[in-house]
């Protein structure tokens, strides 16, 4: 007897990501599957480490101290590690990362998280007990839309979802049977969310779902866009005017290096807002150990920061959250180390600051050669990238490259990255894993890769590129 018949409908209906089969597809061709390149090149997700971003050191010996106890008495590590390892594991029950820890996570590591939040927003008050640590923000993100769709609901629940977006977040949100309202990003404004275009998306979803949330990535995955306050105060004016829960993906903060940006989070905007707006909007904030400096994608520790929830809405949260019993240690730990670093004076500070300002400074480089390139080759234009891991170049495709995806039955942004992968050894996310506007084509590309490793994308780039454009011309 098959299961088949027995699987949900709403899993049924998640549309397999566009990019998971061309990874597949790398895959095989790195395992020698198909022998065709002396290596694959793999740009398509932002997993830094495996892109040739080294760990930092200070991260790495204190979880080798956590696991290794008896490292806690070596003179070879610097005595800010010994004594960062030695207080973390004193938090740990008996003393091991090996054991379980409450749902929301190691108190401790719940208040470091509350420091670094209240300080990195110029004071203002954040609580523990509103912080759960989870196995990546993801996790966080999952079961915060979990709580939230009413997946027996009629209309359905809807959320507002700027595109591009996150593609994984769209697939979890089809798992759970809501319904996605795309609000379109301003490519010519360099990818703004602008407030009109909610409310445009706003008025198509009546009559087929119910809105009750809006979703955002500040920086931007994959546009690189980083909002402004004023950007961000109109959206927290239409949120509070629409009586929608806003949720900020951010973890992309630490990555913000466009001339003339920073990053400021949607919690410190609210409150600099004042009564009632920073007394009542519902927020739910989201950060991760996988982005960033860290770049510790495989350790999995992320975390969600709620901000007027109803106590009533609190005790469910707990009880959801608990289905996980607790994050992995080591994530947590992770997260501890991002938020509270080593400091000017400490022993591992010059190590810590020389290998920080060194990603920084190929993050800038790198979004730099790769704006630079694409944008002097004929069917490229990309908007400045000003944070984040990726840049998301536009495609200008002939009629002839049009007219041979819809033979071989493929997307065009699809077919497209599917000969960069056979003919080049090149792995590139589609754009239409993204979302886009009908009738317009993307790649995304991240630039947390090592110099080198950019210089050899754009060399095989160009040279695809190029002949792609001639074959279809």
């Amino acid at each position: 007897m098959s299961l088949l018949r027995d699987i949900s409908p709403k899993v049924r209906n998640i549309r397999q990501s566009e990019l998971e089969a061309l990874r597949r597809q790398a895959c095989q061709m790195k395992q020698g599957v198909k022998n065709l390149f002396k290596d694959v090149i793999d740009v398509s997700w932002g997993d830094p480490h495996s892109a040739g971003i080294k760990p930092l050191s200070f991260v790495r010996q204190v979880l080798a101290s956590c696991f290794y106890p008896q490292l806690t008495n070596s003179e070879k590590l610097p005595v800010d590690v010994r004594q960062r390892a030695q207080r973390l594991l004193g938090a740990c029950d008996g003393g091991s990362v090996g054991s379980y820890t409450p749902t929301g996570g190691i108190a401790q590591i719940q208040q470091s998280i509350s420091k670094f939040i209240s300080q990195r927003d110029g004071g203002v008050p954040s609580f523990p007990e509103n912080i759960f640590i989870t196995s990546g923000a993801q996790r966080s993100l999952v079961l915060f839309f979990k709580m939230l769709v009413n997946s027996e609901g009629s209309p359905k629940t809807g959320v507002l979802m700027p595109m591009p977006s996150y593609s994984i977040v769209t697939m979890a949100l089809e798992s759970l049977g809501a319904a996605i309202v795309p609000c379109y990003l301003n490519e010519e404004q360099g990818w703004e969310l602008q407030v009109c275009e909610l409310h445009r998306a706003l008025q198509s979803a009546k009559g087929v779902c119910k809105p009750i949330v809006l979703y955002v990535i500040n920086p931007g995955n994959p546009s690189g866009y980083v909002q402004s306050r004023k950007s961000m105060r109109e959206v927290i004016q239409f949120a509070a005017e629409e009586k929608l829960v806003l949720m900020a993906d951010e973890v992309y903060q630490d990555t913000v290096f466009g001339e003339g940006t920073e990053f400021v989070s949607y919690k410190r905007v609210l409150a600099e807002m004042g009564p009632p707006l920073s007394e009542t909007v519902e927020l739910a904030s989201f950060h991760s150990a996988s982005k960033g400096f860290m770049g510790e994608c495989g350790l999995r520790g992320g975390y969600v920061e709620l901000v007027n929830l109803d106590p009533t809405v609190m005790k469910y949260v707990y009880t959801l959250f608990s289905t996980d019993t607790c994050a992995p240690v080591t994530g947590q730990i992770a997260l501890d180390l991002m938020v509270n670093p080593p400091q000017p004076g400490d022993p591992s500070y010059a190590v810590f600051n020389k290998e920080t300002q060194s990603i920084r400074a190929i993050l800038v480089h790198n979004a730099k050669r790769l704006l630079e390139v694409l944008n002097s080759l004929p069917g490229f234009n990309c908007q400045p990238v000003n944070g984040g891991l990726f840049a998301f170049p536009r495609l200008h495709l002939p009629p002839g490259a049009l007219q041979k995806a819809k033979e071989v039955g493929m997307p065009p942004d699809i077919f497209y990255c599917n000969r960069l992968l056979e003919e080049a050894g090149l792995c590139v996310s589609p754009g239409c894993a993204h979302g886009q506007r009908e009738g317009t084509h993307y790649i995304r590309i991240c630039i947390m890769t090592s110099p080198d490793t950019m210089e050899e994308v754009l060399r095989r780039l160009t040279t695809f590129h190029v002949k792609f454009m001639n074959d279809f011309s």
